[in-house]
This record gives C-alpha cells, sequence and structure tokens, in this order.
C-alpha cells in the first residue's frame, strides 16, 4: 500500500514536532500520492487534491522529515488529525491490534486511579491518541457498565469497529450508547447520530460517586449526560461545607451540592437556568434524601447573585462552575468579563473566611488568565483572597503536553479574607 504525503509549508512543523496533533489546511503546501509503484507521483494542491476523504496519509515538514500519519479530511479546517508518530504502513499491518493496543493503554492508565465500581473517562480523544473520541465508563450502583461514545471527527469514524471491538474485548460493557450528536460533526461532513449500538439499557441510569448517588440521563443530558471530569474537585469543596450554608451555582445535577450535603452542610441552595436540570436535581436531592437540607431553585445565576446581594444575604461556601462562556479566541473579552462579575458577586455574598470554589471549563480561558480575573474581581469588590488549591481535571483527563485544548478545567479554591 501506497500512503499519500501532505507537506506542510515552511516552519509549520514545530507545534507537531512538540506535541500537537493537528494540520490545519491553510499549512499544507501540497499533497504528494500515486495509486500504484507503476505511477508517478502527483503533487497537488489541497483544494484540486484527489484523495478520497478518510485516507490515511503521511505527514511531512517542508525539508521532507516525517512528523506523524493521520486521517485526511478537506471538508474540515482540521484537514488532517495524526494518530501517531510511526509510518502508515506498520500501523496498518495489523489495525486491529494497533487500536487494540490504543485502548488498552488507555484502560491501563486509569485502573490506576479508579476500581470497577467507578465511574470515570476511558477515552479522552487527542490526549489519549484517538483523535476525536471519547468513551466514558458509567458504572450503575447494580455493577453493569455502561460505555457512551462519541465519534466526533471523521480521524475516528473510520476506525469505528476495531475502536468498538477493542472496547467490548477490553472493558466488557453490558451495553454501548452512542452520543455522536455534538455539532461538531457537521463540520466534518458527518451526520449527527445517537442510539444503542450494542446491547441495551435503561438510559436513564444511577452511578455512585463519592458515597453520593446520582441519576444520570445517557440519552438526553448534555453531552454524555455527567460531567466526570470535576469527581475529585466535588471531594475537595466539600471538605469545607460541614456546618455551612453553601450556594452551589450552574449546578447541572447537583452533585457539587450533593456533596457538600454529605460532608455535613447545614443548608444547600443548587441553582441552574434549566428547568430540565433543576428536574434532575430534585431527583438526586431525593436519591440522596437530603431534602432537610438541600434545595433546587430554576434561575438565571447573574440574577441570583444580584438578588442574594440586594437581600444582603451571606454564605459560607460559593461554587461556580459554569458552562463555558466562550467556544472561540475572539469572545474571550466577552467571557473574561462574566467570568469576572459571577466572582466578583459570590465574593461579596461570602462571609469573612468564606470559601470560593471558582471553575471555567473553557481551554481559551488559560489558568494565568483566569488567576488575573480572579484578582481583579477581589479588587473591585474590596476583598482579599488566599488561594488555597489550584487544580484541574481528574486523571482521567490527562493532559497531552504540545495540546493545550486538553488542559482545559481550571478550578481555584480560594478563602476570603
Amino acid at each position: 500500500m501506497i500512503y499519500p504525503k501532505v507537506f506542510l509549508n515552511k516552519n509549520e512543523e514545530k507545534e507537531i514536532q512538540q506535541g500537537f496533533p493537528w494540520v490545519f489546511d491553510n499549512e499544507i503546501s501540497h499533497i504528494k500520492h500515486r495509486k500504484t509503484e507503476k505511477d508517478e507521483w502527483k503533487n497537488e494542491p489541497l483544494a484540486q487534491c484527489s484523495v478520497e476523504d478518510g485516507s490515511a496519509v503521511e505527514v511531512y515538514s517542508k525539508a521532507g522529515g516525517f512528523l506523524g500519519t493521520g486521517i485526511l479530511n478537506k471538508k474540515s479546517k482540521i484537514t488532517v488529525r495524526i494518530f501517531s508518530n510511526e509510518n502508515a504502513s506498520k500501523i496498518y499491518e495489523n489495525i486491529e491490534e494497533f487500536w487494540e493496543h490504543r485502548v488498552g493503554e488507555a484502560a491501563g492508565l486509569r485502573h490506576a486511579y479508579f476500581d470497577s465500581s467507578d465511574s470515570y473517562r476511558l477515552i479522552f480523544a487527542e490526549a489519549d491518541l484517538i483523535p476525536g473520541f471519547i468513551c466514558e465508563r458509567f458504572c450503575t450502583e447494580e455493577g453493569k457498565v455502561i460505555l457512551v461514545v462519541q465519534f466526533l471527527s471523521l480521524s475516528c469514524e473510520v476506525f469505528r469497529e476495531p475502536l468498538l471491538d477493542a472496547l467490548k474485548k477490553i472493558s466488557k460493557p453490558d451495553a454501548i450508547f452512542e452520543r455522536s450528536d455534538a455539532s461538531v460533526r457537521e463540520k466534518e461532513g458527518l451526520p449527527l447520530v445517537s442510539g444503542w449500538i450494542y446491547g441495551k439499557a435503561d438510559s436513564s441510569i444511577i452511578i455512585v460517586e463519592n458515597g453520593i448517588r446520582l441519576c444520570v440521563d445517557i440519552a438526553d443530558g448534555q453531552k454524555t449526560g455527567y460531567f466526570l471530569d470535576q469527581k475529585f474537585n466535588r471531594r475537595a469543596a466539600a471538605s469545607f461545607c460541614h456546618n455551612r450554608r453553601v450556594l452551589d451555582t450552574f449546578t447541572h445535577t447537583g452533585a457539587f451540592g450533593l456533596n457538600a450535603f454529605k460532608a455535613g452542610a447545614k443548608e444547600v441552595i443548587s441553582a441552574d437556568i434549566s428547568p430540565e436540570a433543576v428536574n434532575m436535581v430534585e431527583k438526586n436531592i431525593s436519591l440522596n434524601k437530603a431534602g432537610h437540607v438541600m434545595k433546587a431553585v430554576c434561575a438565571d445565576v447573574f440574577d441570583l447573585l444580584k438578588k442574594y446581594e440586594a437581600e444582603n444575604q451571606k454564605f459560607d461556601v460559593i461554587i461556580l462552575d459554569p458552562p463555558a462562556f466562550t467556544k472561540s479566541a475572539k469572545m474571550i473579552e466577552k467571557a473574561y468579563g462574566g467570568y469576572k462579575e459571577i466572582n466578583l458577586r459570590a465574593m461579596r455574598l461570602l462571609n469573612k473566611g468564606g470559601i470560593l470554589v471558582t471553575c471555567s471549563c473553557s481551554h481559551f480561558m488559560e489558568s494565568q488568565m483566569f488567576c488575573d480575573m480572579i484578582m481583579h474581581a477581589a479588587m473591585d469588590s474590596h476583598r482579599r483572597l488566599q488561594i488555597l488549591e489550584k487544580r484541574g481535571a481528574g486523571p482521567d483527563h490527562p493532559v497531552l503536553l504540545g495540546y493545550p485544548k486538553s488542559e482545559y478545567l481550571k478550578c481555584v479554591i480560594c478563602k476570603v479574607l
């Protein structure tokens, strides 16, 4: 088999050499290919290239240095997603074995941190060297293993069968549900799909995290149904909540608030703008018999913080876990203002010595910028802060050096002086 060669423009190889796994369309000089060894090599610009989307290609620097093997998709601005630093011919000698090994490596990493009754992210796309592929491993309280998968790019869609075969062999799931219904697939030229692809179970499941029972809607919940990345941050936040009044905002499923309840909080208010989310929070409150301490509020958090400030309400612990305020670098200034406003108002609502747990899941809001925002919010609220901890996602969300998007979650625990 003769694999097409993608040549980059001058100096475009530096980020890839540092570990960045994407090649953008404007970084490509030309593509060199031929169908058989008897044919002449053809050099074609990307726009006129006849190599089919989904083909394996080898990526080279302008000077001819080999950089890696990836999958071509001319429909996407991310034209090549690199999945290996080996030559394509070696990988394709046994592609099933290649992906079984890659999935096994990811599973082995998690086994060092989690046991069989835990729920965790089994595969984290590019960070686990499987571009565009997400796999959550949910373990129900009855012990059933349900995998929720997302094929978010053509680079993993073309390996659908070997990836699923590897997951079945290594994880031995009872069922697999696909949530490839994210809009990013449309940018890849792929349809949105969702449903059971192996076995079948109830799409509303109950998992146990940090000793809390949580209902997860894998079919209709946000993304894959539950945000597993905050597990250890929820536990860390809970350690400050004993006998405290706690405000848990952008709560989604109520998980931060329920961890506070389990830690002995005297009152917990969990707020979210989504009526569906609030219904789920109420289910989870009931599941954990937390109704005497915890209540769910359906409200815009910005408005709720203003209301509590006007009422001169005070809290001992406030948790801010908003959705990403920006999904592009162009909107970072507006996002900075949104983060600053909620942090400033939260600081005003905290008693002296109170704890602020503040998060951002936008990779565009880099850690230094996020801490800078906290500092300016403190200045404008006339409060002084100590940063007690800077945290990130759990170990099931590893960071791939050279790929900053994988280091997306910031969680800062502060004490208001």
